[in-house]
């Protein structure tokens, strides 16, 4: 249950950043408002899943399957270019994800 709570957070993680971008320094009310609002829920979730799971695990997987979300949806929707040194970093994040999974079990 921990992971599922983690991966809940994760999502909100990116629809903050996408949020971020569309409030435009926080000057646009709506957007402005949901960034508000996925951060925090964002960091509900996460604080629930480091109920149980190790800090040293919870933080920088919630960070990097942010990250993740947000390249490959930066990529997807914004046009944004997808170099080779970017998918090798993309992949350097996952095996860290997998490994800290490996981790914990």
């Amino acid at each position: 249950m921990p992971w599922v709570l983690l991966a809940v957070a994760s999502l909100f993680e990116v629809l903050f950043t996408f949020s971020l971008k569309y409030a435009e320094g926080f000057t646009r009310l709506v957007p402005s408002l949901l960034t508000v609002a996925t951060g925090l829920v964002s960091l509900i979730f996460l604080s629930l899943a480091m109920r149980t799971l190790p800090m040293s695990i919870a933080y920088p997987a919630w960070a990097a399957v942010g990250m993740l979300g947000t390249v490959v949806l930066g990529a997807a929707l914004f046009n944004e270019p997808l170099t080779i040194f970017k998918l090798l970093s993309v992949g350097a994040i996952l095996v860290g994800i997998v490994g800290l999974k490996l981790q914990a079990a």
